[in-house]
């Protein structure tokens, strides 16, 4: 598969952009994670060259390939899709931040490669067959587990309903509302 062409400078100014906006509707409360899925490395160059470090990634191969193509340029990878067990010890290394934990078997798994790593829980909202997450009534116990194992949890992520403002608005108040309870100061 060929990636998408990519203009740097476009790139770079759509993100100094989304920054200005995100600055000015939360009062710099709000970061942007780029993503890069099924673009080559020089998108990830184009997220550098913007002033961010923090890089996200959907899928595990194109993560490594990314990392290794790119060398040590100090970039903070944020894994952000679905990851199974067997892809942790190669994903160690180069990931930062696991933002999709969602069960117990890979947390353990997390913790047991990558002691003290940091993580967010992912929640499922709207119980959708495939879409990874942790039910929103599971999760203090799935925190628990995670910070039993040693794992620094740094808040919870979800992903919102395409194509319907109005639930993932009620999806991202409902992942607010329990990160408070648990006293998680990150939502993604």
């Amino acid at each position: 598969m060929t990636a998408p062409r990519l203009d740097h400078d476009q790139v770079v100014d759509r993100i100094h952009s989304m920054d200005e906006r995100l600055r000015e509707i939360s009062g710099g409360r709000t970061r942007l994670l780029p993503v890069t899925k099924a673009f080559g490395p020089e998108a990830v160059l184009a997220v550098l060259a913007a002033g961010h470090r923090a890089v996200g990634e959907n899928y595990a191969q194109e993560l490594l390939a990314k990392h290794e193509a790119l060398g040590d340029r100090s970039i903070e990878w944020h894994m952000i899709g679905n990851v199974q067990r067997n892809k942790v010890r190669r994903l160690v290394g180069p990931v930062a931040v696991w933002q999709t934990i969602d069960r117990p078997a890979l947390v353990s798994e997390v913790a047991r490669r990558s002691p003290g790593g940091r993580i967010l829980v992912q929640v499922d909202c709207l119980d959708m067959p495939g879409r990874g997450g942790c039910p929103p009534g599971e999760v203090e116990s799935l925190v628990s587990v995670a910070l039993a194992a040693g794992l620094d949890v740094a808040g919870l992520m979800t992903v919102g309903a395409a194509g319907d403002p109005t639930a993932t608005r009620g999806e991202f108040r409902t992942v607010a509302g329990l990160a408070d309870d648990l006293g998680l100061d990150e939502l993604s």
